[in-house]
């Protein structure tokens, strides 16, 4: 199976997770204050959105960070998320370390015996390797359920909203995805996922920063994409962005619920690479066919 097909199934799959999906118990305020989240690409996502929606109780570190400064780790709960459980950086960590939990799809991976204890993500996907979409999911709901209160109402609504909004999308030039509190760690995903299946350069960013920073990349025709509700503040930076001839689009979550207004944009994100993919003819992922540097991401990570 192509990888970008494997891709497509793979993320409508995910409706049928969310049906079957187990939140985690929550843990106390002063579980939370205690704990301490750490992963590495989609997994790093997931970390964030812990911290966010744990309303910064509990804390999101990278595990090199926490390897390089034991410190930060002492009398503190360690939550370490890995889909594969193979991680090299993880398991260096999680074997100097103590109170650690891991949160992995793989329960007998080195990651897990090298934890106290094991929270198990359990999902059905192709068995095809291809660009992370309900193993994120699976990941990142486990994360937010242990910090808040988990309720989903109507993800068919929000992915059918998702679909309509991503096949008006039409990516030029390099692509920045903009983003606050909630909403940044999913542009961080969306950034990840234009890596990984169009070797798209992208760029995430905080809708604030970037009017400091990231603004003084952009070219002529770049797009914009501001993941937030229209406010006065981005409506703003959005006249200003046109008046600098960027493609800018504004996404607003069609809900209230914090946690649909993320799976929206997560739902988003997969789509607006997939369907840029189609548009392309891609019948595989970027990541796949660039070999070098998937070998050197490999070598690097386990």
């Amino acid at each position: 199976m192509p990888t970008i097909t494997a891709f497509e199934k793979e993320i409508a799959m995910q409706l049928e997770f969310l049906k079957r999906f187990a939140p985690q118990r929550q843990l106390s305020h002063i579980k939370q204050r205690k704990a301490i989240f750490c992963g590495t690409g989609d997994s790093f996502v997931s970390v964030l959105l812990a911290e966010v929606f744990s309303n910064f109780q509990a804390k999101a570190h990278d595990p090199l960070d926490l390897t390089k400064n034991t410190k930060l780790v002492a009398g503190h709960d360690l939550y370490i998320v890995s889909i594969s459980g193979n991680t090299s950086s993880n398991i260096r960590l999680a074997r100097h370390a103590r109170q650690t939990t891991a949160i992995t799809a793989n329960p007998q991976s080195n990651l897990a015996k090298a934890c106290d204890r094991t929270i198990p993500l359990k999902f059905r996907n192709t068995r095809i390797v291809t660009s992370g979409s309900i193993s994120f999911l699976a990941s990142a709901l486990t994360c937010i359920s242990l910090v808040s209160r988990y309720k989903i109402s109507n993800p068919s609504k929000l992915y059918s909203k998702a679909q309509r909004i991503a096949k008006r999308i039409n990516l030029q030039g390099n692509v920045h995805v903009l983003g606050n509190l909630h909403t940044y760690p999913v542009a961080m995903f969306c950034a990840a996922k234009l890596y990984e299946v169009l070797g798209t350069n992208a760029h995430y960013e905080r809708i604030e920063q970037f009017s400091h920073m990231g603004l003084f990349s952009c070219h002529t025709g770049d797009t914009i994409i501001i993941f937030e509700e229209e406010n006065l503040h981005n409506q703003k930076l959005i006249k200003h962005l046109k008046d600098c001839s960027l493609e800018t689009i504004r996404i607003s979550p069609p809900s209230k619920n914090l946690l649909e207004k993320v799976l929206f944009l997560i739902f988003v994100s997969e789509l607006i690479a997939l369907y840029s993919a189609k548009r392309k003819k891609m019948k595989e992922c970027y990541f796949v066919k660039a070999k070098k540097l998937r070998n050197a991401s490999s070598a690097m990570i386990y």
